[in-house]
């Protein structure tokens, strides 16, 4: 998740194992070495694409590296708070703690995690939260602003332990609100597809920008992917669903390039392909998409594509994620979704971003 969420969490977590023997040290801590796993992200400007999405939140935000990190660095923070009477047990847990809430909150969000990184390199994803979300971050921005006002005397009577363990309560309520929420969507979605006398292969529920009322839904076909938005407010009206042809015989072309096997390999193959005049441009289908309106329609534009080139300098696998613009607009009708208007958010699609192609009409299904 975003690095202000992973700080708050760090440091709200911190105060919970050590306020009551360091006091307020125990926010910054904590706050420290809850985003010191996103470190590996400074390897960025140093690898290819490719690398990148073998790299990012590999090692680092491994159980191994936990365990690694855990040992390592008990017995050098006992010493430092050996006056606080702090034993290497509890700073082991400090540790231990700070850094696995990371790892778990990532695994939350679509992009993963390789929990089992050295032994498996796929990522772990649950797919139940944004990588921003408000709701979520909020009550630990709470626990952290009033921990730093309470003086350690009254830390250690407890009183920031109880603020910090309420708010800690509340995000976690979220969580679980969240997994709710994605069991109720998947529900709804697979009574839709019923209905139709749709078969598919596999299905995938996730959430929206910024909450959890908004749902997109992403099914795999033969031969095709169904993206479809269903909000918790929409109550059981049957869903619209847009589609994209997967092009198989694309893919199947590039597949055995390393560039594209890495594409495969983080995108779970949740990918469709489109040629181009100079290789092959990708999108992973799991995420999704930026939006805009104009007198033609409704453009959509992956926010996860790259194209493969061939005889491309440097980098050959090539980022092709557009700068957001009117997000305003986009949130304005994302907002209308939620409540029930179909019509402002949904609407004659078209594919955008291909480099060969301006763009391509998209059927969809009422």
């Amino acid at each position: 998740m975003d690095s202000i969420t992973q700080a708050a969490l760090g440091a709200a977590v911190g105060a919970l194992v050590l306020g009551t023997k360091i006091g307020r040290p125990a926010i910054g801590w904590g706050a420290l070495l809850g985003t010191i796993p996103d470190l590996d992200s400074l390897l960025v400007p140093f690898l290819d694409t490719a690398w990148d999405l073998r790299v990012h939140r590999g090692f680092t935000h491994s159980i191994l590296c936990l365990l690694l990190v855990t040992f390592g660095l008990a017995k050098p923070f006992a010493l430092r708070w050996k006056r606080q009477k702090v034993t290497p047990v509890r700073a082991g847990w400090f540790v231990f703690l700070v850094w696995s809430t990371h790892i778990l909150i990532d695994c939350f969000t679509t992009y993963g995690t390789q929990v089992l990184w050295l032994f498996s390199v796929r990522p772990v994803s649950l797919d139940n939260l944004f990588i921003i979300d408000p709701l979520f971050t909020i009550p630990l921005l709470v626990a952290v602003i009033w921990g730093l006002r309470i003086e350690l005397k009254r830390w250690k009577k407890k009183e920031g332990i109880k603020m910090t363990a309420v708010c800690l309560g509340i995000s976690c309520f979220y969580v679980g609100l969240s997994f709710w929420a994605k069991q109720s969507v998947s529900a709804a979605i697979t009574r839709d597809l019923e209905r139709r006398g749709i078969d598919w292969n596999r299905k995938m529920e996730a959430p929206a920008p910024f909450s959890i009322l908004l749902w997109r839904a992403v099914i795999e076909r033969e031969g095709e992917f169904w993206v479809g938005y269903r909000s918790l407010l929409d109550g059981d009206p049957s869903m619209r669903w847009t589609i994209f042809p997967k092009q198989p015989e694309v893919l199947s072309k590039w597949r055995d390039t390393s560039e594209v096997k890495s594409v495969l390999r983080f995108s779970k193959e949740w990918c469709l392909a489109r040629e181009t005049r100079r290789g092959v441009w990708l999108v992973d289908m799991r995420f999704g998409e930026y939006r805009e309106w104009d007198d033609r329609g409704l453009e959509l534009r992956p926010i996860f594509a790259w194209e493969y080139q061939v005889d491309g300098r440097g980098d050959p696998l090539k980022s092709r994620i557009k700068e957001e613009r009117d997000m305003g607009g986009m949130m304005k009708r994302m907002w209308g979704r939620i409540w029930g208007e179909l019509d402002e958010w949904s609407g004659r699609p078209r594919l955008i971003g291909n480099p060969s192609v301006s763009q391509e009409y998209l059927p969809t299904v009422e």
